[in-house]
């Protein structure tokens, strides 16, 4: 048998984000020869520009919140000291932290014999894969299997004035903190970044298309998030497009919007959305992409081309860190694990999901509208409890909780839950883990409830 050449791998990633390092640590786990390939930082997404800052962000914006409220539980706090948060200190640190994360990255991948390499990847007219690297030379490797996982990129914006804009990735780059702020985009970056800009003390401004925020979640979500964003001070201006944005002499930007309003900013960041990041020459290689740029794949994240694979935000569907990770792992369980994964894949019910809001919001399941186009209305049971928590009962200033169980069927399965309020994120993880099981309201009924809590009342609703 001839020898395998040095270029030649067993299992190829394209993308050192959090699927394609997921699914290239496990690969090798099982003994197969791996490089993965990056072009950027790895980790990708999530570590460098999304999840893990953001977080950091969030976090510092929370307890900016819980300054302002502590004279009022009876501790000599000056709440002002809430508007002294040091932007100039704390990028420097937030940015060490994440390379921190790229360097255990790094390791962990050497720990598991996996070859990491960075350039960008992409496929020749013979079907290998070249990689431009960053010191100008180029290498050329083939591999039995392949993985494409390169994430996404945010949309640019394409109306006059597009250079005097950032998108999601160059907020991270941003050096001192803007004292007023536009933000473009009603889905859960934007809300986000308003969420703790405006907990920041930055003068904030959200335009959204429609009437309400995160319209892709439940309306009991997109209301309370909405509505608590107006009364709580961030400026949601509705219906609105912009169409223009002018900097002007003190190098702050006019942003005009088609409701004939302008608003002066510091910065505008564009949020609309992210598309696939391809580029990769799969024309050469008979990978198809669907209208929207998205790799198509099937439910064992198949591409058109045999052998080669696909999975992660460049093929859309359920856009999450851990979906990826999940997805890549139990892929390298089917190609290179034992007999047992031989029909493993990824299950896209049932996810549960978060937007780290002010307050934190989530969803598991359907939402009210979905369940009545699959169910209909007189198969469903909805259960909802809207109150203030005790935390709030010694503040002026109150934040919502707004809680929707939707059941079906005689034995009401449940099908959707969605949280509004403190800890949602961390509520949601243990009843998904019980909704995923096929859980019913009797059930949830059947637990006894932690008192005094807020998510006590999910297992008390009438």
């Amino acid at each position: 048998m001839a020898p395998i050449p040095a270029t030649h791998y067993d299992y190829l990633v394209i993308g050192g984000g959090s699927g394609g390092v997921a699914s290239s640590r496990r690969a090798a786990s099982y003994g197969a020869k791996t490089l993965i390939i990056e072009g950027g930082a790895i980790g990708g997404t999530c570590v460098n520009v999304g999840c893990v800052p953001k977080k950091v962000m969030w976090y510092a914006s929370d307890l900016a919140s819980r300054i302002k409220e502590a004279k009022e539980y009876g501790f000599d706090v000056d709440p002002a000291l809430a508007k002294t948060f040091n932007w100039e200190y704390f990028k420097p640190k937030r940015d060490a932290y994440v390379q921190r994360l790229n360097g255990i990255y790094e390791r962990n991948l050497a720990k598991e014999g996996v070859e990491l390499l960075y350039g960008w990847a992409s496929f020749n007219k013979d079907g290998s894969v070249n990689v431009a690297k960053k010191d100008g030379t180029n290498d050329t490797f083939t591999a039995d299997k392949i993985l494409i996982a390169t994430g996404g990129k945010p949309i640019a914006p394409t109306i006059e004035g597009a250079e005097h804009i950032l998108d999601s990735d160059g907020f991270f780059k941003l050096d001192t903190q803007p004292k007023r702020v536009a933000i473009v985009g009603a889905g859960y970056i934007g809300i986000e970044f308003a969420g703790f800009f405006h907990g920041l003390n930055t003068e904030t401004h959200l335009i959204i298309r429609g009437e309400t925020v995160l319209r892709k979640f439940d309306e009991s979500i997109q209301h309370t998030i909405t509505d608590h964003y107006v009364k709580s001070g961030v400026n949601v201006h509705k219906t609105s497009n912009v169409t223009k944005v002018t900097k002007l002499e003190d190098g702050s930007k006019q942003v005009d919007l088609d409701t004939g309003k302008s608003i002066i900013v510091d910065e505008v960041i564009w949020t609309v959305g992210r598309r696939s990041f391809l580029g990769l020459g799969l024309e050469h290689v008979g990978v198809e992409v669907n209208s929207r740029d998205q790799i198509v794949v099937d439910e064992y994240q198949n591409t058109t081309k045999e052998n080669i694979y696909s999975l992660g935000d460049v093929v859309g569907g359920v856009e999450l860190t851990p979906v990826a990770i999940a997805a890549g792992r139990k892929l390298s369980n089917r190609l290179f694990g034992p007999e047992i994964y031989k029909d493993q894949k990824q299950d896209y019910e049932n996810v549960p999901s978060v937007v780290f809001s002010h307050p934190e919001s989530g969803s598991i399941g359907l939402s009210e509208a979905e369940a009545v186009k699959k169910y209909g209305k007189d198969d469903l049971k909805i259960y909802n409890a809207k109150f203030t928590p005790m935390y709030y009962a010694m503040l002026t200033e109150k934040s919502p909780v707004s809680y929707k169980l939707i059941t079906q069927g005689a034995n009401e399965k449940v099908v959707g839950l969605h949280l509004v309020g403190d800890s949602s994120a961390e509520i949601l993880q243990g009843f998904g883990v019980a909704i995923k099981m096929g859980a019913t309201k009797a059930d949830f009924d059947s637990c006894v409830a932690i008192h005094p809590t807020s998510a006590e009342e999910i297992v008390t609703l009438r």
